[in-house]
């Protein structure tokens, strides 16, 4: 959506911007993993759950930071960094004013991803966090980052295909009735696709 409103449309940009996205997101998941068990919610991958082993409503009842946990967290935050990296070579297709922002934002999720790793992993007691003095120093990296990715060569990266899980939002926001729009219009248009595919597929699941 911030590429909406930024008025790009590559897919190629698009695709990247989603890869930053689901990263910051695992980052959260992984940051309050005792905060949201205690609440009664669980958002690690079941599957990976059920690999090691782990017994979701005993988790949930007594939440503790085990080793298979933190192995967890581990992998989750391995396949963050991965997409934080993929998602760089995205940033040269936005505008350049918007770029250390972008990049600030990268850094200072991938900051709390790396203090959760010096916790041990350990997320449940413990609360992963960036302080003042760290994220002014990312934001001033973040702006000497900007300005070096427009001299820098295209990275090959930036043609990785979108994730299974986001293509969906690469289309709508790349589709050329959106492309036509003022910005206002251009979100409007985006959010009409994604709720005329919700309501397709609904209709699909109630005739199957």
């Amino acid at each position: 959506m911030m590429c909406v409103l930024m008025r790009v449309r590559d897919p190629k940009a698009l695709a990247r911007a989603c890869d930053l996205g689901v990263a910051m997101q695992l980052t959260n998941i992984t940051r309050d993993v005792g905060e949201d068990a205690r609440a009664g919610r669980l958002y690690l991958p079941t599957d990976w759950l059920d690999e090691a082993g782990v017994d979701i409503d005993a988790f949930l009842a007594d939440p503790q930071p085990t080793p298979d946990i933190r192995r967890i967290v581990r992998r989750l935050l391995a396949e963050a960094d991965r997409l934080y990296q993929r998602s760089e070579a995205g940033i040269k297709g936005l505008p350049l004013a918007a770029r250390p922002g972008i990049f600030a934002a990268r850094h200072c999720y991938d900051a709390i991803g790396r203090q959760l790793a010096r916790n041990g992993h350990d997320s449940v007691t413990r609360r992963a966090f960036t302080t003042r003095g760290q994220k002014i120093g990312l934001l001033g990296w973040s702006m000497i980052r900007a300005g070096a990715v427009t001299i820098l060569p295209q990275s090959a990266v930036i043609y990785a295909k979108p994730l299974d899980e986001v293509a969906f939002l690469v289309s709508a926001a790349a589709h050329p009735d959106s492309a036509k729009s003022g910005w206002g219009e251009s979100v409007i248009s985006v959010l009409s696709q994604l709720e005329a595919r919700d309501r397709a597929q609904d209709g699909l699941a109630r005739t199957g």
